[in-house]
């Protein structure tokens, strides 16, 4: 890792749409195929595969012989077993949260035969486009709105918890970092005051471009709900100013003019950012996983947007 920032232009790219190594329909065990072909009601025709994302599980629009099309996700749990996992514990929530989430629709799922399986709705649409532009930009910035549901509105059962238990490293992440990092005790300090914040509202954590759907017909939803937790109404929509950031967008600009977002206290922006930051630098240092080579790109290329907008903020940029 560089011992200071060099901003995004200074890292490597990441090949946004072409970021995953994915398993294709033929490669699934027969069993597998069976049993979707069984819930479609007639054997696949198509199979489109979706190759965003930094997971190696099954993902693709399939096509039945009678024209029914589903969504299905699938992992093993004995050649997958974290992605699995992670499968099984978008299904709970996902159940959990119901309606409330702007999602598509979960229609089935199974977890038999060695295999996690999920079959949502398959919705007409597109990611959104990156580099950003505004209009996408606005739209999922508002689907980040509609997700900050407070917690006390929640179905009974959700059982999510905050979202600082669940990733730690958002505070602890400077700790990783090189003492030539500058203003590295500042930034560090900073991501520790996330700890003050309250954890009132359900967050999705991980809204990117590659986890939103722009719906044909005028829906915005979120993908992979994994693992949302509770922590303040306007993290999601910090985390996709970070990306616009990096993509040249004026996020400052962006940030004022929306409500949900103009009254945040600075210094608690500061501190998401800085954790944000931290987070990602932590987790660029990890090894390249095999099955996700675009992973730590991603990692250091936010790590560097969230840097560069901190610094801009505080007056660190020279």
């Amino acid at each position: 890792m560089e011992p200071s920032p060099v901003g995004t232009r200074g890292v490597d790219a990441v090949p946004h749409g072409k970021t995953a190594l994915r398993l294709e329909w033929k490669f699934l065990p027969p069993e597998v195929r069976s049993l979707v072909e069984d819930e479609l009601g007639s054997p696949v025709v198509r199979a489109e595969s979706r190759t965003s994302g930094f997971t190696p599980g099954f993902a693709s629009v399939l096509t039945g012989e009678n024209g029914r099309q589903t969504f299905v996700k699938a992992a093993s749990k004995v050649a997958q077993a974290q992605v699995a996992a992670s499968y099984a514990e978008e299904i709970r929530k996902v159940s959990a949260l119901g309606d409330v989430v702007p999602a598509a629709r979960l229609e089935w799922f199974s977890q038999q035969q060695n295999w996690v399986l999920l079959g949502y709705e398959a919705v007409p649409s597109r990611q959104p486009r990156r580099p950003w532009n505004t209009s996408d930009l606005e739209r999922c910035l508002d689907l980040a709105e509609e997700i900050a549901v407070p917690a006390a509105d929640l179905p009974g059962g959700t059982q999510l918890v905050p979202l600082l238990d669940e990733l730690p490293s958002l505070v602890s992440g400077w700790d990783s970092v090189p003492d030539s990092w500058p203003h590295r005790d500042e930034a560090a300090g900073l991501a520790a005051g996330l700890l003050t914040l309250p954890a009132e509202h359900l967050v999705h954590a991980d809204l990117r471009d590659d986890n939103i759907l722009l719906g044909a017909d005028g829906r915005t939803l979120a993908c992979d709900w994994n693992w949302p937790g509770l922590g303040t109404p306007w993290q999601d929509g910090l985390d996709l100013l970070v990306s616009a950031h990096g993509d040249g967008i004026d996020a400052e600009a962006v940030l004022q003019r929306r409500p949900a977002l103009s009254g945040v206290d600075p210094d608690d922006v500061d501190a998401w950012l800085a954790g944000i930051c931290g987070f990602m630098l932590e987790a660029s240092q990890r090894p390249v996983p095999p099955t996700s080579p675009y992973l730590r790109v991603h990692n250091r290329w936010t790590a560097e947007a969230a840097w560069s907008w901190l610094a801009r903020r505080r007056g660190w940029t020279p």
